[in-house]
């Protein structure tokens, strides 16, 4: 709580290093040009000793994470909706609508918060990559975004929107059937990997799968976002699209051709995610 005031804040303690304290408050300085109500706000910074603090807007209804995953209730289809469509829109101005190009690198439901009114917020992007338009260095590479990560970020590729482009349609299948893309704890061998298991259920017209305890879908929103996610998880930079025309194609604005399967490389990519960062020993036929 702000002192004198009713106002309340949430500090983080950085926990990466930034070179210097010049290089801090420069990145500072681009944080706080920043202004959309699909990004969390930033209100102030301290820098303590060798301590940074960053100080944001309080989010009052946690992460979308909490209810995606740990939730017993489902968040309704209308409100999975909308979500989508403000994270792409937070996701858009950062790539074309501020004064820097901003790439977030690290685009997932826990850095995904939701305010008093169910807005979703990004969070988390003032330290993530702040970039020329086209590319950015990125290097970190830790469990937490295992599965979110495009294929070529381990091996230090430059980073691009695309990268971006790559999180927001993993995140976005996870918002369509409220579940983690990679999950151990599934009934069947074929359901481990979501993106797999989304694109044979597309091809076998059977999407109704994915949401068997869902009352209140819209089918044929369903299924455009789920056209629109299987463009945005293309293997090939080229082919997916930029955020501009996912935020059209979400709202059934722009037509959208039938997307090319997945290839074998990008599910195998996500099968070596789902080996390296299990506990459990599990046998697979590949």
């Amino acid at each position: 709580m702000i002192q004198g005031s009713n106002r309340r804040i949430a500090v983080k303690t950085l926990d990466i290093v930034v070179d210097g304290e010049k290089e801090f408050q420069t990145k500072i300085t681009t944080i706080g040009q920043t202004h959309h109500r699909n990004l969390v706000q930033h209100i102030g910074y301290c820098i303590d000793g060798s301590r940074e603090l960053l100080v944001y807007e309080y989010m009052s209804n946690g992460s979308l994470a909490d209810f995606l995953f740990k939730c017993n209730i489902r968040l309704s289809w209308k409100k999975r909706v909308k979500i989508a469509l403000d994270v792409a829109k937070g996701v858009l101005y950062l790539h074309d609508e501020c004064e820097v190009c901003i790439v977030h690198c690290n685009i997932k439901p826990q850095n995904i918060l939701m305010d008093e009114v169910w807005t979703a917020k990004i969070s988390d992007f003032g330290f993530a990559r702040l970039s020329m338009p086209e590319h950015s260095r990125a290097t970190t590479i830790d469990e937490s975004t295992s599965g979110y990560m495009a294929p070529g970020r381990h091996k230090d590729a430059l980073a691009s929107i695309k990268i971006d482009i790559y999180s927001y349609g993993v995140v976005l299948l996870e918002i369509i059937c409220c579940r983690r893309n990679i999950d151990i704890n599934v009934l069947s061998e074929e359901e481990l990997i979501l993106l797999s298991w989304v694109y044979k259920c597309f091809v076998k017209g059977e999407l109704s799968k994915l949401v068997v305890d869902d009352e209140d879908v819209e089918w044929k929103t369903m299924e455009r976002m789920v056209i629109v996610d299987l463009w945005c998880v293309q293997e090939d930079l080229s082919l997916r699209p930029s955020m501009r025309k996912v935020i059209l194609m979400l709202e059934g604005l722009k037509e959208i051709p039938i997307p090319p399967s997945p290839t074998p490389c990008l599910i195998f990519y996500e099968l070596i995610n789902l080996i390296l960062y299990s506990s459990l020993s599990l046998n697979f036929h590949v």
